[in-house]
């Protein structure tokens, strides 16, 4: 079965999407599944990769693992043995176009794709969630420039052909997506911080670590942008409804 975690933001040093979080490793079945943490797009810090082990490891249980590629020290076919020998794949949040960059160099994009087609779980969040998207819209200039000006479009592995937006609730990026799906022909999927859409092979269905927090399906359609809640939280709905115009 092929599973795919999105999640649209939050804290993990706070706990504040451990409900999703929880369903994720529930999905494995297993009782210590092993989970690989891939912190490219923040620049691979310590203090995030301790965050994730306090939460996956001591709260959830798991045995987890990172996977570090840019400190040179991991050769391509060290990092497939480490992805393809997971359970789930967690990918975190940061810059997206960097982490895209160096997942090309080492072909992490063509080995997740292999993963998925596996049955290993993937999730993650911001550029961890965006990356399984055809694109994403990012805050890539933040990173690149110290300020951002405006958002940009970022391509992510495809997986998901759709364009996807985190942090939906944040600042102006609802005005900024919804404007931008516009020329996009497909649809968006945006959500907000603490708030994920899980994919189940043909199925979908929303995870809400906060019951204010909302996902969302966006497009343009006869010169309209049109906007869906997504709100089936106790059950799987079809994903070829979810993607028609």
């Amino acid at each position: 079965m092929k599973i795919l975690y999105a999640i649209g933001g939050g804290e993990i040093s706070e706990l504040e999407t451990y409900k999703i979080d929880k369903a994720i490793v529930a999905s494995t079945g297993k009782k210590a599944p092993k989970v690989l943490f891939i912190p490219t797009a923040s620049g691979e810090p310590e203090g995030y990769v301790d965050s994730f082990n306090k939460l996956y490891g001591e709260k959830l249980g798991c045995k987890t693992d990172v996977l570090r590629l840019l400190e040179g020290n991991t050769s391509p076919l060290e990092a497939e043995k480490k992805i393809l020998s997971s359970d789930i794949i967690y990918v975190g949040g940061g810059n997206t176009r960097m982490m895209m960059k160096v997942w090309q160099e080492y072909g992490i994009d063509i080995i997740l794709k292999k993963a998925h087609e596996d049955g290993i779980i993937l999730s993650g969040m911001s550029a961890g969630s965006i990356c399984w998207f055809s694109k994403g819209q990012s805050d890539t200039e933040e990173f690149e420039r110290g300020s951002l000006d405006n958002y940009t479009t970022v391509d992510g592995i495809g997986i998901f052909d759709a364009m996807h937006c985190p942090h939906y609730n944040e600042d102006t990026r609802d005005v900024d997506f919804d404007e931008r799906i516009k020329s996009f022909d497909g649809i968006g999927i945006a959500i907000d911080n603490n708030c994920a859409i899980e994919i189940r092979s043909n199925t979908f269905k929303i995870h809400k670590a906060d019951s204010k927090a909302n996902a969302y399906k966006i497009y343009y359609k006869n010169e309209v942008v049109h906007k869906v809640v997504l709100d089936n939280e106790e059950e799987y709905l079809s994903l070829e409804e979810l993607m028609k115009l």
